[in-house]
């Protein structure tokens, strides 16, 4: 611990001084902003099978390179694995990645971090009362343009698409929304609360506006609500997983409805 004061304070001088004077340095605040700028940095670049194969190239790899390419131009529905490889990447780097520095660096109990199921039970009342307001919101939006072109992710028009091929990807995408959750309503908030109680939660509100960029404006502005809502939830209960029902419902609900409307 010493020797990283050190060095930050080399790196910064008189400015680490100047806050940190006799405060002992909060490695857990240092690792969790760490972790979650590298996991959101290797989304961003390793997010489609594209990207990883430009990144295979530009490092040298050109044998990986020709073989992974090779066996893509057998995939028979390249859409749904471009997807299902998005939602693996993200899992991976949303909920992986932590729980590995959560066991092994830290050595606490993952359970601690929102994956209890004791605040699943209790507020499913409140889950339907969110559906009955959000349904009738999403149905409106889903009738514009904007949305239509953004959802479902899965493009029924594209080649050797099929609906059964939907349904799997509707599985993928479960599984990204538990990764998503983990990672800023369990990981960023439950690590970050001993520090900033409350604020953790605006603190994890940030980055997690900054991933709807590109999104529908509403949707990104909801973002914004949405994860003082859920953040508040997480931390009072101590867990995730009413957060990943109510956004995986809304979620299936806007692709139903863009599918629908498409029809």
């Amino acid at each position: 611990m010493l020797r990283l004061r050190k060095v930050l304070q080399t790196i910064f001088g008189d400015v680490f001084l100047k806050f940190h004077p006799q405060e002992k340095l909060d490695k857990k605040v240092l690792v969790t902003i760490l972790v979650s700028v590298f996991s959101l940095v290797a989304i961003q670049y390793l997010n489609s099978i594209q990207k990883t194969l430009q990144l295979l190239h530009s490092l040298g790899l050109n044998d990986l390179t020709s073989i992974a390419i090779e066996s893509l131009q057998k995939v028979n529905d390249y859409q749904l694995l471009d997807l299902n490889y998005w939602a693996m990447c993200s899992f991976f780097f949303y909920f992986i990645v932590p729980v590995l520095v959560i066991k092994f660096s830290w050595k606490e109990k993952i359970s601690s971090y929102g994956l209890s199921l004791k605040g699943l039970t209790k507020g499913m009342r409140f889950y339907l009362l969110f559906l009955l307001i959000m349904l009738p919101l999403v149905w409106i939006a889903s009738q514009t343009e904007q949305f239509q072109h953004s959802y479902p992710f899965y493009r029924l028009n594209y080649s050797n698409a099929s609906y059964e091929n939907l349904v799997i990807w509707e599985c993928f995408y479960f599984l990204q929304f538990v990764g998503l959750e983990f990672f800023f309503r369990g990981f960023m908030v439950h690590a970050l609360k001993k520090r900033f109680g409350y604020y953790s939660i605006f603190i994890m509100m940030i980055p997690y506006c900054m991933i709807h960029f590109g999104k529908p404006l509403p949707e990104t502005i909801g973002a914004i609500f949405a994860g003082i809502v859920l953040g508040s939830m997480s931390l009072k209960s101590n867990s995730i997983w009413l957060g990943v029902l109510l956004h995986f419902s809304v979620a299936i609900s806007m692709d139903f409805f863009a599918v629908w409307n498409m029809n």
